[in-house]
């Protein structure tokens, strides 16, 4: 590994040992956004610009270091700018922070990983690049894969960047949206569990699940 990786390296780990070190997640809890949310508001009211920037910059660190409080950050959109607006500064922001994840995983691991196993991914590869977008939006719709391991995992594939920041931008709407207009109500919410109800889990599910619809409809074409 070069020396520029291994220093990409060493910031992200300072970086991410610092958030646990200084303990500032202490602040990204249900408890914490209840207890300043009156003063957070107050603040984005009258400084609307800089509170905007400033909630962005700190979901995209989030993102892109794959630190915990994603839900706390949606939740907290919704408080402070409401559902529509909250929704759409988390979601840009989660997809330059899933870009940014994606782009250095890419950079630090992809060349070692294609050359290790690059036939055994052949496969997978030439699928990625035909219906690539299909699978991510699945990945994105269904509530069952972690958000930060499908960045990683992306970025050693051969998916397209364009692909990627497409699949990731439209995927994560319905799901960001539905955490993001919980913390519109937060004081009905009790645990950041009951944002979601099984029935919208299932749901997105079902959208995810339509996503797919074309990939196999082209896989049955082929055999018939």
């Amino acid at each position: 590994m070069t020396r520029q990786k291994l220093i990409v390296i060493a910031a992200m780990a300072a970086v991410a040992a610092l958030f646990f070190v200084s303990g500032l997640g202490k602040y990204l809890t249900l408890a914490s956004l209840k207890a300043n949310r009156d003063l957070l508001l107050s603040f984005a009211q009258e400084h609307r610009l800089a509170a905007v920037s400033l909630f962005m910059a700190i979901y995209v660190a989030q993102t892109a270091l794959s630190l915990p409080g994603a839900t706390i950050l949606s939740l907290a959109a919704g408080a402070i700018f409401g559902a529509a607006m909250g929704t759409a500064y988390a979601v840009i922001a989660a997809t330059i922070g899933a870009t940014l994840a994606f782009l250095v995983t890419r950079y630090l691991f992809h060349d070692a990983v294609q050359a290790k196993f690059g036939r055994r991914l052949a496969a997978i590869n030439r699928e990625l690049e035909t219906a690539g977008l299909n699978y991510l939006l699945f990945l994105r719709l269904v509530p069952l894969f972690p958000f930060f391991l499908i960045n990683l995992a992306a970025g050693l594939t051969r998916l397209p960047l364009r692909t990627f920041i497409i699949g990731t931008l439209v995927g994560i709407i319905p799901g960001g949206f539905v955490y993001v207009n919980a913390g519109a109500s937060l004081a009905t919410i009790t645990n950041p569990a009951d944002a979601a109800s099984p029935r919208v889990l299932g749901s997105l599910a079902l959208l995810g699940l339509f996503s797919l619809v074309p990939v196999i409809y082209r896989k049955f074409t082929r055999r018939s």
